[in-house]
């Protein structure tokens, strides 16, 4: 790699630097940046040799304007929520948001490319206001900005594209700076294709094990065993299910076995009143004060338990499931694992909703709190390397001595690496007739040109 960067890159609420990871390796040299966890932040600066800063309130507001000169602005900022009294207010209106402080840094700095990322809600339908005020405020600053949401996942990439095999979407606003107004009022596509895979990739040929060992393992790995204990009563009843099912999966629907204890009896209330196979408006209209969603979950859970009674009751007392053994979270299971034969070969999470399983082709999207996937052929959580991997980050990258819950906090906020490596490499390729009418946009180019699909290689070489 030349020692001359391809560009300068700011790197906004950076975590522990999976924008950096892809933008470095694509050439580029971060200038600044800022994290205000300091745990995050160290692991920066032990990884990247920058030091980020607490709070760019005071480096970037009306007064102050410390940050340096930069050609791609990259930012996973907190989504604030804005006024409501309507976007044409523009850019006066998201004043004591961050959201504010990245605008002013465009508006002094005009960097040639910005890189937005958030969660996937900032495009849905609750936040539909902060959407159009932050793609009409980079238009109002002279920015080619699609107003469609580009959502992207990890797992629709394929592992020579550095996918990993985690469902993590994303939203990213990508934009691209226009000072003279070629595209105004021309409308633009999404660098990615929401949900789309890439290169005709099947997400569900993914390979768990092929990043996970256990030499990484730590103590926080391990179940306890009251954890080993829900998992074998659930695992009992799924296999039994098959048995006495001939084979049928599991219902898709939540399982509460909190709600059997309403049809337990035929001399039971509800199975007096509203007979063996009650519907959701028969619910309803014994009490109108219950949400049609619950009415219907708890109608299924009834017929499920009045058909299968037989071999139910007995599970449950065998295990003790109404007992103080299981709270009320456990005598949930949520089976999302389709034809998977067994809870122990499924993946996993404790959720407060209910033990939620999937088929072990790909993981859920990792969280920042006790949500740590558990990897049932391993019989055990994923360990924080792991989680790094599921990331993108490379295998020397170092956490130091931090506390694992650190580790996890980190990657469950984290960016995917290959993922931002994909949005750039997509977003420079849709823009490159604004780009290449100036030197840094052309050199933004050349780097793109020369990168591999995948930022995997690169990282490797710098480790």
């Amino acid at each position: 790699m030349s020692s001359t960067p391809a560009f300068r890159f700011i790197d906004l609420f950076a975590g522990v630097g999976g924008f950096h990871a892809a933008l470095s390796a694509l050439g580029g040299k971060c200038v600044y940046a800022v994290e205000v966890d300091e745990k995050a932040a160290a692991v920066y600066e032990r990884n990247w040799g920058i030091k980020a800063l607490g709070d760019i309130t005071k480096d970037a507001n009306d007064e102050v304007m410390n940050v340096p000169a930069h050609e791609v602005l990259a930012a996973g900022f907190p989504c604030q929520p804005f006024s409501k009294s309507g976007a044409q207010r523009g850019m006066d209106e998201t004043r004591g948001t961050l959201y504010w402080n990245i605008l002013r840094i465009i508006q002094e700095r005009r960097p040639k490319v910005v890189l937005l990322e958030n969660v996937r809600n900032l495009a849905g339908p609750r936040h539909m206001h902060e959407w159009q005020v932050i793609i009409e405020t980079l238009r109002e600053e002279g920015y080619r900005v699609s107003e469609v949401p580009a959502v992207f996942s990890p797992h629709l990439l394929p592992p020579e594209r550095g996918g990993r095999p985690q469902v993590r979407e994303r939203v990213f606003i990508t934009a691209t700076y226009d000072p003279d107004g070629l595209t105004n009022g021309v409308d633009v596509e999404p660098p990615v294709l929401s949900g789309q895979p890439v290169d005709g990739w099947e997400p569900s040929t993914w390979h768990l094990e092929d990043l996970l060992d256990d030499s990484h393992n730590i103590a926080g790995c391990n179940l306890t065993a009251s954890e080993r204990l829900w998992i074998d009563a659930w695992n009992e009843f799924v296999e039994t299910w098959f048995e006495k099912t001939d084979g049928r999966r599991p219902p898709g629907m939540p399982i509460w076995a909190d709600a059997w204890k309403d049809v337990w009896t035929e001399k039971s209330v509800v199975r007096r009143t509203l007979g063996p196979s009650p519907h959701y408006r028969d619910l309803i209209e014994v009490d109108p004060s219950l949400p049609q969603w619950k009415a219907g979950h708890l109608a299924k859970n009834y017929a499920l338990f009045i058909e299968h009674e037989d071999w139910l009751k007995p599970w449950a007392h065998s295990w003790g499931i109404y007992t103080d053994k299981f709270p009320a979270s456990r005598r949930k299971l949520e089976w999302q694992a389709q034809d998977t034969p067994r809870l122990w070969d499924t993946v996993m999470q404790l959720r407060p909703s209910g033990i939620r399983a999937k088929r072990p082709s790909y993981l859920p999207a990792l969280v920042a709190i006790t949500q740590t996937s558990i990897v049932g052929p391993r019989e055990r959580r994923l360990s924080p390397r792991e989680t790094a991997r599921m990331q993108g980050l490379p295998e020397w990258f170092d956490f130091g001595a931090q506390a694992p819950a650190a580790t996890y906090k980190q990657m469950g906020n984290g960016v995917n690496v290959a993922a931002v490596w994909h949005v750039v490499r997509e977003h420079v390729i849709r823009d490159e007739d604004l780009l290449k009418r100036s030197a840094p946009g052309r050199r933004i180019i050349a780097a793109v040109d020369r990168a591999p699909l995948s930022p995997d290689d690169s990282l490797k070489l710098r480790g």
